[in-house]
């Protein structure tokens, strides 16, 4: 596929990569004809640029060239030895250790960004890469802060290019087989939902800290380039040493200045279905309570937060949505078999509607009804077009997007979707975080003299004010919305 018209910038090594960089020769582009039966014509082809490949992003990257329609062309991660592999699997695709190089130097060679990065740099890639006009997918969470998720959530449509994020869910049989039976009726209206998970499955909460001690990062890693956004911070002394940690590759989830907790990696993937299903916008309040020592830094070890939907096109009344994790889950439906196990997987939901239930697990998957013998009575016609494969077809969805063009076929989880859920996570985070934000020492009631320290975010509703992005009633919180980022980062093009 040829490449986009190119509008814009992406950001510099130093102080954002500078408008109209020379690039490359770009692709050949050879008539199908030419190359005779049994050949994909290069302008056939997606030329994707990957940033973030050794974790997460290698699955994707597979997962893009099994359809036979995009080409790995540009790899780039700033920890050489974790993404080696991947490297090794794809040896024509040019190899980069700074994003904005690749986006400096090749722009004119490639049509489309794939992110897989550690949350906190999501958004800094992602807008950059659209302004350049690039279609762009970004791995679930879209975003670290609301703030990020509300900038992203138009630049498809304003540099008019194919996004999606990656919760793959959002692709299944169980969510549309979940809208259909909503649509029809069959379980009522639905004035509350119970979502869980039984993440983390890594350290956060339990007082873990960041070592005072420093070690020397791996000559393999850009330590200073992987921070990003983020605060400075000395490379960590590990766990061969008292007091040690990883963060690399995987633990940073629970660390609030990279990753977005519990919410961030398995929200996307159980909260999309009750928000697809029920119409749900902007949350109105979430109210929140933690346990297991979370604090400033870190995440807890479980939480049970409970977002306010306000009404919507497809309910009667505002809506209760219940998340869960960490062990957590919701009393069992009396309608399940005695014998059926409850709460078990990595997560699931539970519609709680005026005339029946509906649950599915992580996914949206084995959607079924409650109780079960209603699944052969009740027979609904098919309303939404399914996607090709479910959820192992999210990934050829975007693709086909992105050759088809702008505007001419649906994806799943575009950008302007993708982030009213995101900003639904991260408003529960905002709570969450707020529960440790100390306010003012007080005096004691009772006028003995004595002084606490007060935590106003605890015990109450956050009245959130959607439309100017704010907590109206705590302003502690809002320090959370929109961080401040390291110099030189900044978003583009917003």
């Amino acid at each position: 596929m040829k490449e986009n018209e190119e509008k814009g910038a992406a950001t510099s090594r130093r102080d954002f990569v500078k408008q109209g960089a020379i690039a490359a020769a770009a692709f050949t582009i050879v008539p199908r004809f030419v190359l005779g039966r049994g050949y994909r014509a290069p302008s056939d082809t997606l030329y994707i640029a990957s940033v973030g490949i050794g974790g997460k992003g290698n699955s994707d990257i597979a997962a893009f060239v099994k359809t036979g329609k995009a080409k790995s062309a540009f790899l780039c991660d700033v920890d050489q030895d974790y993404a080696a592999k991947v490297f090794d699997k794809y040896p024509d695709a040019k190899r980069y250790i700074d994003w904005r190089e690749m986006f400096d130097k090749e722009h004119k060679n490639f049509d489309a960004v794939h992110i897989a990065t550690p949350d906190h740099t999501h958004a800094v890639v992602g807008s950059a890469a659209m302004q350049l006009k690039k279609h762009t997918w970004i791995q679930k969470p879209m975003a670290h802060d609301v703030y990020e998720a509300r900038m992203l959530a138009n630049m498809g449509k304003q540099y008019k290019v194919v996004t999606q994020m990656g919760n793959q869910g959002s692709s299944s049989d169980g969510v549309r087989q979940m809208m259909e039976w909503y649509d029809a009726g069959v379980i009522g209206d639905v004035t509350e939902v119970y979502c869980w998970t039984n993440r983390p499955v890594w350290p956060q909460g339990n007082g873990l800290k960041w070592p005072a001690q420093s070690a020397t990062p791996p000559n393999t890693l850009n330590w200073d380039l992987w921070q990003g956004t983020a605060p400075e911070k000395p490379f960590p002394i590990g766990l061969d040493q008292p007091g040690g940690i990883k963060v690399l590759p995987f633990n940073w989830r629970g660390w609030w200045d990279y990753g977005t907790g519990v919410l961030g990696d398995m929200g996307a993937h159980i909260l999309h279905a009750p928000m697809k299903v029920l119409g749900l916008q902007y949350v109105s309040s979430v109210q929140t309570s933690v346990n297991g020592g979370g604090d400033l830094n870190t995440g807890p070890n479980s939480n049970y937060t409970i977002m306010h939907f306000p009404k919507t096109d497809k309910t009667k009344g505002p809506v209760k949505v219940h998340w869960m994790d960490g062990g957590i889950i919701p009393p069992r439906p009396e309608e399940l078999d005695p014998s059926e196990k409850w709460g078990q997987g990595d997560g699931g939901m539970l519609f709680i509607g005026t005339k029946g239930k509906m649950t599915a697990g992580c996914y949206a998957a084995r959607a079924r009804l409650l109780p079960v013998s209603r699944m052969d009575e009740v027979n609904v016609a098919q309303k939404y077009a399914r996607v090709k494969d479910g959820t192992d077809g999210h990934y050829a969805q975007w693709v086909e997007a992105s050759l088809a063009g702008y505007g001419k076929m649906e994806t799943s989880s575009p950008f302007e979707q993708a982030a009213l859920l995101t900003e639904a996570m991260l408003m529960c985070n905002l709570a969450i975080r707020g529960v440790n934000l100390p306010g003012k020492a007080v005096s004691a009631e009772g006028g003995s003299g004595r002084r606490g320290t007060i935590y106003p975010a605890r015990y109450i509703d956050l009245n959130y004010d959607a439309p100017n992005l704010k907590v109206t009633n705590v302003d502690e919180v809002n320090q959370f919305v929109k961080r401040e980022y390291r110099q030189p980062w900044k978003l583009s093009g917003v």
